[in-house]
């Protein structure tokens, strides 16, 4: 009798299984259809790079040339750019929460309500897909990037410190892309969010630490800033490869991040959840 009740269960996730990797594999070839505006896409953000050196050696030249600035030196400052250009890459969303709401306002959303298909599983491995395919065509750049930029680098860290890198990066991902899909969710209680999605991505490039190190920031503000979940998104990752964060900080800092990503998966859930009971299914 246990052989007959565990066989429905394997094959039921078999089952599943095989239905989310035929989805990620659709959504990686619809990603692929148009390669060239993809592939040229990618290397035109590559630009910012570029200024981004020249804007801290003429900080520097006209700072009077310190050897420092807080704990960052010029080196350090291109170096953090470049990583958190990496760590931009895994945690971006661009438009997640945006189509969200806007699924809501058409009545698009309907789609996952009539089918058994769980939206927020769909639209994270259409995420994935996109990632993927982002880095299979950006890490040649990325790597012939690195490599010019090498000596802007003080070496690579210990093995121990660059796996948390690579695990601030994916933790990166998951918490982006929850924290969007939340805020996605506000299109069931209005039926614009634009201006509040405009004011998040303004908050976001601030306090992500995407233009500068948040350690720069006054003493009053900087504990208040390392407070919030967007540091994880660009500064963590950052300052974990180049040693900022280091010992008992590194492993309270993955925690917390960890903390950060429950919190956000169970409020996007919740927020569907509510969102759906009063859902009113108008639109096309």
């Amino acid at each position: 009798m246990s052989s007959v009740a565990v066989a429905p269960s394997q094959a039921a996730r078999g089952s599943r299984f095989a239905v989310w990797w035929t989805i990620l594999r659709i959504c990686i070839e619809e990603r692929l259809v148009y390669r060239g505006d993809f592939a040229l896409g990618t290397l035109m953000r590559f630009m910012p790079i570029i200024t981004q050196t020249f804007l801290w050696t003429a900080v520097f030249v006209g700072a009077g040339g310190p050897n420092e600035i807080g704990d960052y030196s010029r080196n350090d400052f291109v170096a953090y750019y470049l990583l958190t250009y990496v760590a931009r890459a895994f945690s971006s969303m661009p438009g997640l929460a945006n189509s969200i709401a806007a699924q809501v306002r058409t009545g698009e959303i309907k789609k996952y309500l009539v089918q058994p298909i769980d939206m927020l599983a769909f639209l994270f491995l259409s995420r994935m897909a996109h990632k993927l395919v982002y880095y299979a065509v950006a890490t040649g750049p990325f790597v012939f990037v690195f490599y010019i930029c090498r000596g802007f680098f003080p070496g690579w860290p210990d093995l121990a410190t660059f796996g948390a890198f690579v695990l601030s990066l994916l933790m990166a991902f998951v918490l982006g892309f929850f924290l969007e899909a939340t805020l996605g969710m506000i299109g069931f209680w209005f039926l614009e969010v634009s201006s509040i999605l405009f004011v998040y991505m303004l908050f976001n490039f601030f306090f992500s630490g995407h233009m500068f190190p948040l350690t720069l920031l006054p003493e009053w503000a900087e504990p208040i800033v390392m407070a919030q979940p967007l540091q994880y998104l660009a500064y963590f990752p950052a300052a974990v490869f180049l040693g900022k964060v280091q010992g008992d900080a590194l492993v309270s800092g993955l925690l917390v991040e960890a903390a950060w990503i429950v919190f956000f998966i169970v409020a996007s859930r919740t927020a569907f959840a509510l969102g759906v009971r009063r859902y009113s299914a108008f639109g096309g």
